[in-house]
Formats: structure tokens, sequence, C-alpha cells
């Protein structure tokens, strides 16, 4: 949390040092921003590392305001047992129980990492589209099978609510929320300024490893798919692999990874494609065929579906 805490201040502080300085022009609402870093009851909080951070105060009702925003950065959890903890506070039940009334004022909020799940858990995603951090997606989907979960986006704003995916797009969310106060010029702006790259997509971040850890039918899904990435598979061989028919194939797909049948065989194609592009000088065109695509242009298609950039640009990424 403190490291995601520094930098989404860091990143509206820088924005709103450039609209006071006047190197933006057309700016809204930063030159009088103020941020306060509060706590469920005003008292500091240990970090991570059990470093004490200091805080302005308590998180009540009464101080929110119609234009204030609620930002909830994550902490970090590797698993579904850490989210199980963090959910079982005490303090975080209070913050939860809080959001509700927070969003029924006419404040936004706003979350990345685990903290999506306090979103979700307050119910404000119901029925939206969210994003979570990457390798926490099967139990968010578990526990919150209402919220229409995009996990490769990086970021989402879904107008009242606006979520991001791991600890570092708390960067991304803070300069969505910095164009959403002032203007998408004073965010790229602040972006360049600190060297933060755009990152539409994480699912180029998305390990099959732990998607089909869940499942072990998905498991030896993939392993079949992997044996024959160089040709095409038909969804009645797909469910022969599996020792299940076709329908009962589909819907665990659906149910573990919001997938199709067809959309987790090109998951796994693009998974592979981006480790030999990454390990390989092979063209894209050799690529393609490896994987199982004898066009090409079709190959360029999936890869920016599922990757969110091209093949080309996985091989050399910004920066």
């Amino acid at each position: 949390m403190e490291g995601a805490l520094g930098l989404g201040l860091d990143v509206v502080d820088t924005a709103a040092r450039l609209v006071r300085a006047g190197i933006v022009s057309h700016a809204r609402s930063l030159r009088s921003l103020q941020q306060r870093v509060v706590s469920h009851d005003g008292k500091s909080v240990p970090s991570v590392q059990r470093r004490a951070i200091s805080v302005d105060g308590a998180f009540e009702l009464r101080s929110v305001r119609s234009g204030d925003v609620v930002v909830i950065p994550g902490v970090f959890a590797t698993k579904d047992s850490s989210i199980e903890r963090i959910l079982a506070r005490s303090d975080v039940h209070r913050v939860v129980s809080l959001l509700p009334g927070a969003a029924h004022k006419g404040a936004l909020i706003a979350a990345s990492c685990s903290a999506t799940f306090l979103l979700a858990a307050a119910g404000l995603l119901d029925g939206k589209r969210a994003t979570t951090t990457w390798w926490l997606m099967p139990s968010f989907q578990r526990r919150y099978p209402r919220v229409d979960l995009r996990p490769d986006r990086m970021l989402i704003d879904a107008g009242g609510v606006m979520t991001a995916g791991s600890a570092f797009a708390h960067a991304d969310l803070m300069l969505a929320v910095v164009a959403r106060l002032s203007s998408p010029s004073v965010a790229n702006l602040a972006a360049r300024y600190l060297l933060l790259d755009a990152r539409a997509s994480q699912a180029r971040y998305m390990v099959m490893d732990h998607l089909q850890s869940f499942d072990p039918l998905l498991r030896t899904l993939e392993d079949f798919i992997t044996a024959n990435i160089d040709r095409q598979l038909s969804l009645a061989e797909l469910a022969r692999a599996v020792g299940a028919s076709p329908r009962t194939l589909a819907r665990r797909l659906d149910a573990s990874v919001r997938m199709t049948p067809h959309g987790f065989v090109q998951r796994v194609r693009v998974a592979h494609a981006a480790h030999l592009l990454e390990t390989t000088r092979a063209s894209v065109e050799e690529v393609a065929a490896r994987v199982g695509y004898a066009d090409a242009a079709a190959f360029r298609r999936v890869f920016r579906q599922h990757a969110g950039m091209s093949p080309r640009d996985h091989r050399t990424p910004a920066g």
C-alpha cells in the first residue's frame, strides 16, 4: 500500500503543480485541489514493511462532498487466502460499509489491485464493468459473479467508480482521476513528467499457469492445446481431450476464466507466441505459423485482442 499511496499522491501533486505553473491551459479544478490521507479510525497505519504511515484524519461520511474522490490503494495479495484475510478485517469492514454512502453523496470511488475487492464487496460494481489484478481474477469471479470483470484491462472507468489492475496500475488510476478532474492534456503531461508509460492492457502479464491452476480440467486442456499448437482444433477434439462433453467444457471455461473454448485456444496460442517473440528472432509470420495461424493478418488481430498490442510492439515494448 505504501508504494501505491506515495505514487498516487505524486501523480496528483505533479499535475497540480503543472496547472499552478501555467504550463497547461484550460485546466479545471486542480488549482485548489487538496489531498488527504485517511484511515478507518484516524490513526496511523502500518505498511507491509511495518513502517508507520501517518494520516490526516479518519474516513467519515460527514466530510465527503459531491465531487470528492475516494481512492483506495491495494494491498499486495498473492492468493485467495490473502484476500480472505483482508476482507475479514474489522477495519476493512468499516471502510466497505462507508463506500456506498460516499458514492451516494456524489463522490467518485476508485480502487486498484486488491482494493477492487472492497468496491465489489460494497456492491458498487454489481452490473458494471471492472478490472482487477490478473492473478486474482478467478477469486474475484467466484466471489462477485454479478460484476462484468474484464481482467485484461489495466483501467476501467464505469462512471461513478474506477478500477485498475495491479499495484503500479495505481498510477494509471490516478492519471485517469486527474483527467476526470481537470483534462486529458493535464494527465498526459503529468505522465510525461513522471515518465509513466501508457499501458492499456495487462493481458501480456496474464500467465497461463495462474489461470489454469484453479481447475485441473484447464491444465489438461492447455496441455492438449500446447501439444497441438500448430494445427486447428475442433470443439469435439477439445472435449474428448478432457473427457467432457462440448457443453460441459464450455460451461467450465465460462465459470473459470470467462472464455469460450475457442477463446481459450487463442489465449494459449497468444501466450506461446509472446514467448517466441521474446526469446527468438523469428519473424511475425514465422511465429504465426508455429502457433497455428496460416494467415499472419489474422494472427495479428488475435494477438492484439488478447495482448493489447501488436506482435511487433510486444517484441520491442515502449521505454
